[in-house]
């Protein structure tokens, strides 16, 4: 399905690439039709920066008419896999994008090796037998123009032979390459005569081992749009100096449609988040997280994992919106859509994640009573639950203290509070070990006071959350923090992983669950109350992860902006 962020159209959002878009259907161009494109190259798992990129391709598409396709720009074999194939496509699926079609770059290397021929009898490229240190050397600098090599005069009819040759894997990896012959002088360093070929002797997982060549993205970039009639090629900036170069390949080629546009926009980045793949590989090689999918990467998985939904994504990318320059939003914010939608949806459930146990003295020995729980109170159609209450509770134990100060309000000796949906009750005395903590409270409950009010109208100003012992559900509870402690990691020179958080992940065992949450699916979210969202795991019953807090940090960082 194609999605249009709630409540915009085609004419009521507007930003620089929907001005073009509009301005190119006024003109005529591409006879009307719009068609856009997502091309990541199946090497690794998509991350939230992919996510703006397949937001914008498909909305643009959805809201203007249109068509988005699915290419994977698979031109390099030694790091491509089919599992990554399938991995981008589910997450994409996932995410709530269905692609018109799925193609692939491999599918046009004959027609991109034909067009690398037609370029070489127009006299505009030629093989080099310059090693990669020895091009980069010749290439000069941003002040300094290139040197042209010294096989840059060669015959069309001997650089033919060699680009066949270096197509029947004759000649070593390294050892040759064709380039486009256009201007070592030129002023933008994409355009000093780029290579198109390179020789690899290695496996391709779609092509086996029927090609020794593959093109560069440069080569296969614009001309994979043109042939699927891609009319608005949208990239993230930093391919910015690389459009003059991509409409000089079209320029220079017979072309099966019109030639297509590229527009480029301001790539997603996130404070204390780190997308580099080489960044996101070390962590997982190095074993600073569990893989690609654990919950404190910025992996899609990973994400969806610690059960942030796929409409929370979409709705952030939607309103950050689509900007000329790179820029850093906070992951506050982030996280305020996901919170702001499970407030909205999840379900109340109580648990416990560090128990007290309290013996209620006065409760009848073996009663157990079904009390009725809210379920949302966001959400009238959820209606409630029944929950049962016996003599024996657990509660959280920082919920109480033997000598609280002033403002703490919750549990203490002599004190009174209210239990959730449940009663009044008083703590009378508590147990220590012989360490001195505490490891028992005992109290007593007032019977009038079911569901949480009291008859005379008394007032208490702690409401706590609890669970009942002899139905308690056991579990893990996984608490994140920020995976990298510096807000931008890498950002003043030094190396990121310097910046990861050795105390990110907290786990904590023997949590008690209330027993409705034994049958909640893997991958469900739901808000334990007064502690925050939480996810059930994908794969393992027993286990819980924090979505988010129950705090707006968001709301707070804007306040502290307004002030300033």
């Amino acid at each position: 399905m194609n999605h249009t962020p709630s409540g915009t159209t085609a004419n009521s959002r507007t930003d620089f690439i929907r001005e073009r878009v509009r301005a190119d259907l006024a003109a005529g161009r591409f006879d009307g039709r719009v068609q856009t494109r997502f091309p990541p190259e199946p090497n690794g798992y998509l991350h939230i920066g992919h996510a703006k990129a397949i937001c914008l391709n498909f909305a643009i598409a959805a809201e203007f008419d249109g068509i988005c396709k699915l290419r994977f720009d698979d031109t390099n074999p030694e790091t491509e896999e089919a599992t990554f194939v399938e991995v981008i496509q589910d997450d994409i699926r996932w995410l709530g994008f269905e692609p018109a079609e799925v193609v692939f770059a491999s599918d046009y290397f004959d027609q991109l090796a034909d067009w690398a021929i037609d370029l070489i009898e127009a006299g505009l490229a030629y093989v080099d037998d310059q090693d990669a240190e020895a091009m980069s050397l010749n290439r000069g600098s941003f002040t300094q123009p290139g040197t042209d090599s010294p096989w840059r005069n060669r015959s069309v009819e001997e650089n033919i032979d060699l680009f066949a040759r270096m197509r029947d894997g004759e000649f070593a990896e390294g050892s040759r390459a064709l380039r486009a012959r256009i201007d070592m002088g030129h002023e933008n360093m994409q355009m000093r005569d780029p290579v198109l070929y390179r020789i690899r002797h290695a496996h391709h997982y779609r092509t086996g081992d029927s090609w020794h060549v593959y093109p560069t993205y440069d080569w296969a970039h614009g001309q994979s749009d043109a042939i699927e009639g891609v009319t608005h090629s949208l990239c993230s900036l930093e391919f910015d100096s690389h459009r003059r170069l991509y409409d000089w390949c079209l320029e220079h080629l017979d072309l099966p449609g019109d030639k297509p546009e590229q527009t480029e926009f301001a790539r997603l980045n996130l404070t204390h988040t780190m997308t580099s793949k080489r960044v996101l590989r070390t962590l997982v090689d190095g074993g600073l997280v569990d893989g690609w999918d654990d919950p404190r990467m910025p992996t899609l998985r990973g994400l969806k994992r610690r059960g942030y939904p796929p409409e929370a994504i979409r709705a952030f990318c939607s309103h950050i919106g689509v900007a000329r320059v790179n820029g850093t939003h906070e992951i506050e914010l982030l996280e305020s859509f996901v919170r702001t939608h499970h407030n909205r949806h999840a379900l109340r459930r109580m648990a416990v994640l560090k128990p007290l146990e309290v013996v209620i003295e006065n409760w009848p020995e073996g009663q157990v009573v079904e009390l009725d729980a809210i379920n949302n109170p966001e959400d009238d159609s959820a209606g409630t639950r029944k929950v049962p209450f016996t003599g024996r509770l657990f509660i959280e134990r920082d919920d109480f203290m033997i000598d609280p100060p002033k403002k703490f309000f919750r549990l203490a000796p002599g004190r009174e509070v209210r239990l959730r949906a449940g009663f009044y009750i008083t703590c009378i005395d508590h147990v220590t070990d012989e360490t001195g903590e505490v490891v028992q409270l005992r109290c007593t409950y007032d019977p009038e006071t079911r569901g949480g009010q009291a008859p005379d109208g008394r007032k208490v100003k702690a409401t706590l959350h609890w669970v009942a012992a002899e139905h308690a559900v056991d579990a893990d509870v996984i608490l994140y923090g920020r995976l990298f402690t510096d807000s931008h990691p890498g950002a003043d020179g030094t190396d990121p992983l310097d910046a990861v958080n050795p105390d990110s992940r907290q786990v904590l065992t023997g949590c008690k669950l209330e027993p409705m949450l034994a049958d909640t699916p893997g991958g469900v979210v739901v808000q334990f109350e007064r502690l925050g969202y939480f996810a059930h795991d994908l794969d393992d019953p027993g286990l819980w992860h924090r979505t988010v807090g129950l705090r707006d940090e968001w709301a707070n960082i804007r306040k502290r902006r307004v002030k300033g």
